[in-house]
């Protein structure tokens, strides 16, 4: 059954280039879980256009399932470069093994991520902290997960 929802699956997604899968589970009891996003964001249009694809395309009589389509949420974190591209210009939440880090994601490309941050540190003469502009290079290998931080004002 995998082989064919994932058919299906690769099918409806060349319908919407925008449209990139995330994760695609399907358990011992036939439920199939399908998480997409989008490089502009994805439409609850977006999601039955896929569960119709998957759906339409499964015979109930000869194997009973139940199928659900969603985005991925805003508290999700990142898994794909693609998603982190689609991300540049908003402010991450980056774990590593050895600090965390929340900062502006300035650039993507295929092997790392550049974060900037503003920190306050002591002053190099004197009493005091000044506020300094601080960046770092992020290998996908080193995070170990990787947060949109949401505002709300």
């Amino acid at each position: 059954m995998r082989e064919k929802v994932a058919g299906l699956l690769d099918e409806a997604l060349k319908q919407n280039e925008s449209l990139f899968l995330i994760d695609l589970s399907i358990s011992e009891s036939n439920q199939i879980r399908v998480i997409i996003d989008g490089d502009s964001g994805v439409s609850v249009q977006d999601c039955i256009d896929i569960s119709r694809a998957i759906e339409h395309n499964l015979d109930r009589e000869q194997e009973d399932f139940s199928l659900e389509v969603h985005s991925a949420g805003v508290s999700e974190p990142l898994t794909m470069v693609r998603q982190y591209k689609k991300n540049a210009g908003r402010n991450l939440k980056v774990k590593t093994a050895t600090q965390t880090i929340e900062g502006k994601l300035e650039e993507v490309n295929d092997t790392a991520i550049k974060l900037t941050w503003k920190a306050r540190e002591p002053k190099p003469v004197g009493k005091g902290k000044i506020t300094v502009q601080k960046a770092a290079e992020i290998p996908y290998s080193d995070i170990i997960e990787a947060k949109v931080m949401i505002k709300f004002n």
